[in-house]
């Protein structure tokens, strides 16, 4: 069961001017699953990606990559689930091509404005014929106008081991102009930084200069889907996308650190974080969400290498998961994090109110029961203090449960 995370409802998202969605179901894995959508995009919008930094990346995010650098405007997205087009060679180039010029065709653009995602099994065919099948059931879905009920309806197209659709939404003013913002994401296994195992695509109706776009994508991606990390792996098919259709009435925005760009960059991260964190949440067999925040060190890099370690051991996330006080494991990890110079006589550690550790070793008034009290919650925060500097940053993770050795050991069946 996921934490504390509930499917969306329409009603609380808000649908995206220059933004229109369609989904289908294609038969690409399962049957009677909605398994493809295509995201169409007015004329005159920015759009920006940021992708998996796995050198063995799959096919649609080479495409992708091109397609975007080729300068030309992007106008559609199609994303399918139940396949990664990953591992598959030059076959799965031409494939994923392939589909981006049936869309291409269908709506009357050049091929290079359409970007492909895919997710799923990996190293298995991309089945381009009954996606290119279901491209004219997905357009007509799209219809002439934006709903709310087609986000959600994205939300839950683009699954794969997720047991709930994500989505989030919020609003705000811009010169006294309401702006939307409205986001999806998938992911639950093979989640790790750089980026986690995820699609992500969040959208503003917000007026963005162009050139801006490429730094706001890299700032939201490194403040919520580059913090988040379930089992460790980096996946081939992670993509983040942010799309500015630039239809709200204001000024364009010119830089992140006006007024405007950081107000718009915070609700957006708000939104992103949200997305992130909803992974985590859903992550394969957890039960607990748990936030790792480092402070103290000399600088943010420092703090996340620590908070990785501490995330990434599957002693500390067993141990969470049975609620065993065995604290010791997160100081070994800390230990570990590879800090050559770190003076294990100045961390000290804390359970949400529980003063675990002092100066490297167990603090005089720590009991076990203390402890125990808060492992057994279902969200915990862990705070290391490293007594290096003034630098904080945070992680946010899960535990590690059997359902989470079953529900992979069962993915392909």
């Amino acid at each position: 069961m996921p934490v504390h995370l509930i499917p969306p409802v329409a009603s609380a998202l808000h649908p995206i001017a220059g933004v229109r969605i369609g989904v289908t179901q294609a038969g690409i894995r399962k049957a009677d699953r909605k398994d493809l959508t295509v995201v169409l995009i007015d004329e005159g919008a920015s759009v920006s990606g940021v992708f998996t930094q796995n050198r063995f990346c799959a096919a649609p995010v080479q495409v992708c990559r091109e397609h975007l650098a080729s300068g030309q405007g992007i106008r559609a997205m199609l994303i399918n689930t139940g396949n990664a087009n990953a591992g598959t060679g030059q076959p799965g180039l031409v494939r994923a091509r392939a589909t981006c010029v049936a869309l291409a065709k269908a709506l009357d653009i050049a091929q290079e404005q359409v970007l492909p995602f895919s997710t799923g099994v990996i190293m298995e065919p991309l089945p381009h014929d009954r996606i290119m099948a279901g491209l004219p059931a997905a357009i007509a879905a799209a219809g002439h106008a934006s709903s709310s009920q087609q986000w959600v309806d994205a939300a839950e197209g683009i699954m794969t081991t997720d047991t709930v659709p994500k989505a989030a939404s919020t609003q705000l003013q811009l010169a006294g102009t309401t702006v939307s913002i409205t986001g999806i994401s998938k992911g639950a296994g093979m989640i790790r930084p750089n980026m986690a195992t995820m699609l992500g695509f969040l959208a503003t109706d917000a007026c963005v200069a162009p050139e801006l776009m490429k730094e706001l994508s890299l700032a939201l991606a490194e403040g919520s889907f580059n913090r988040v990390t379930v089992d460790g792996d980096t996946s081939t098919n992670d993509s983040f996308v942010v799309i500015a259709t630039n239809k709200a009435p204001h000024a364009p925005i010119t830089s992140l650190q006006s007024p405007e760009g950081q107000a718009l960059f915070q609700a957006m991260l708000q939104v992103a974080r949200q997305l992130a964190q909803a992974i985590v949440r859903d992550g394969e067999g957890a039960t607990k969400f748990i936030t790792i925040q480092v402070e103290g060190g000399r600088d943010g890099a420092e703090c996340r290498q620590v908070a990785y370690a501490i995330a990434h051991s599957p002693l500390v996330k067993t141990a969470f998961y049975a609620s065993d006080p065995n604290l010791g494991r997160i100081l070994a990890a800390v230990g570990y994090a590879g800090i050559a110079d770190l003076d294990q006589t100045g961390i000290d550690l804390y359970l949400d109110d529980v003063h675990v550790a002092i100066q490297g070793g167990r603090h005089p008034s720590y009991r076990e029961e203390d402890g125990q009290r808060v492992m057994k919650q279902t969200e915990i925060t862990v705070r290391v203090v490293l007594g290096r500097g003034n630098a904080t940053d945070t992680v946010w993770t899960c535990d590690l449960s059997h359902e989470y050795v079953t529900i992979n050991a069962d993915y392909r069946s």
